[in-house]
Formats: structure tokens, C-alpha cells, sequence
């Protein structure tokens, strides 16, 4: 069951995301996942479960298809889209990876920790890259 806002007419498919992001040898690294269905890499998200605030989604989804604990910091607000003919509400958190390990899995088969120009460029859709201008300095 797909998680929608019964309080919005358009019927909005919910999800939440990070950009998550870590420190290594005094650069910031971006994770980004590639997804087999799409073929394309993307910042770590997934719908909401029922009830499931935004935040606990974002959390659980990182983990989920990254296999990496976070630390929630900056909100980077919400992205909207149409996916698969519905509109999509995406909100995003910028968060500080703070230990796991990734195992490829049907969802996500594969992630990559960049430094920001090359996720930029590594991004399949420019509202994933969008994101990486909203995080400020400190918090990636």
C-alpha cells in the first residue's frame, strides 16, 4: 500500500529522503544509490508507511537501501513531482552517516560516495542535483 496525504486533493504519493553525506580525508563524500528498476542514481529515499512521520521515513529508508546509520541535520525541504502518472512529495534532510555497512540488494544494487562535483554530475535527475545547492557549509 502506497502512503498518500488523505488531506490533499491530488492524492500525492508521501516519501522522505537524505542526502546523505560523510567526511573522508578532510573532503565531504555523498552517497548515491543506483536503482536496477530505473537504472538511475539518486539520493536515498522510499515512501512512507502509514502513520510514519516524514523524519522516521527518511531514517528508515537510508537504511534500508544503503545499509547506513545517519544523523538528521539541515531540512532541505520537500521536492514534487509526477512518478508513474501520480504526483510524488518528496522531503529531504541532509544527514551525517554514522556507521553500517552496504549490502546490494533488489532495491538498490549498488552505492557510490563521491565528492560533491562528481555526485552532482553522477545524479540522474536535476532535482536530485538541486538538493546538493540547499545543504550549507558545515552541515556537508
Amino acid at each position: 500500500m502506497t502512503a498518500a496525504d488523505p488531506g490533499r486533493p491530488d492524492g500525492a504519493v508521501l516519501a522522505a529522503g537524505c542526502v546523505l553525506w560523510r567526511r573522508a580525508g578532510g573532503t565531504v563524500e555523498i552517497c548515491l544509490v543506483h536503482r536496477p528498476k530505473y537504472d538511475d542514481w539518486s539520493h536515498p529515499k522510499g515512501k512512507l508507511k502509514p502513520g510514519e512521520s516524514a523524519l522516521a521515513g527518511a531514517l528508515r529508508e537510508v537504511l534500508e537501501e544503503t545499509g547506513h546509520y545517519c544523523v538528521p541535520g539541515q531540512p532541505l525541504g520537500t521536492v514534487r513531482y509526477e512518478a508513474e502518472g501520480r504526483p510524488k512529495s518528496v522531503t529531504y534532510w541532509a544527514a551525517e552517516e554514522s556507521g553500517g555497512t552496504f549490502t546490494p540488494h533488489s532495491e538498490v544494487d549498488r552505492v557510490l560516495w563521491l565528492p560533491l562535483a562528481a555526485a552532482r554530475e553522477r545524479l540522474t535527475h536535476p532535482r536530485d542535483r538541486a538538493l546538493l545547492d540547499r545543504i550549507a557549509p558545515g552541515s556537508a
